[in-house]
């Protein structure tokens, strides 16, 4: 089973609907974790919202720091956020194949209630375009570099 660490800086919205699709769609053959680089300490509402709309678990999630992983494992790590993209990761990490999937934060959309519910919708919908394209690979099997270049193509599409 290959572990999948989906990092965003505050761990409450994106990378725990990474986790979840993640999860969901590799049972297996997958085993995701989440977690930021500065993690807020909740997780947002509207993301656990949007996983019971799609029939997910929203149990068991909790926003926490990268350093809780130093000792697990981790095959691939996907950022889903500019800003942790940008940072330096934990030098625990530095085997894993890495990629960014960078996706708008639904958390900081500003409307009515159904642009912001949109907004999650959108973002969930594109992480599991995402994940799904990436469960179709021969992940096991496949050489470092494809792996880094297929990741990198994935992290382009858009629901």
């Amino acid at each position: 089973m290959l572990n999948v660490f989906v990092i965003c800086t505050g761990n409450s919205c994106r990378s725990v609907m990474g986790e979840a699709l993640f999860n969901h769609h590799g049972q297996g053959r997958i085993r995701a974790f989440s977690a930021g680089s500065h993690p807020i300490g909740r997780i947002n509402q509207g993301a656990l919202a949007t996983l019971k709309r799609h029939g997910l678990p929203t149990e068991g999630y909790q926003s926490q720091s990268w350093e809780d992983f130093e000792h697990q494992p981790m095959d691939i790590v996907i950022t889903v956020c500019d800003s942790a993209h940008g940072e330096t990761c934990p030098v625990y990490l530095t085997k894993a194949v890495r990629a960014h999937w960078g996706v708008s934060d639904p958390g900081h959309v500003e409307g009515t209630e159904e642009e912001k519910i949109a907004a999650f919708e959108q973002t969930f919908a594109t992480l599991e375009l995402r994940v799904k394209t990436l469960l179709e690979l021969p992940l096991e099997t496949m050489p470092r570099d494809e792996l880094t270049r297929k990741l990198n193509e994935i992290g382009q599409l858009t629901a």
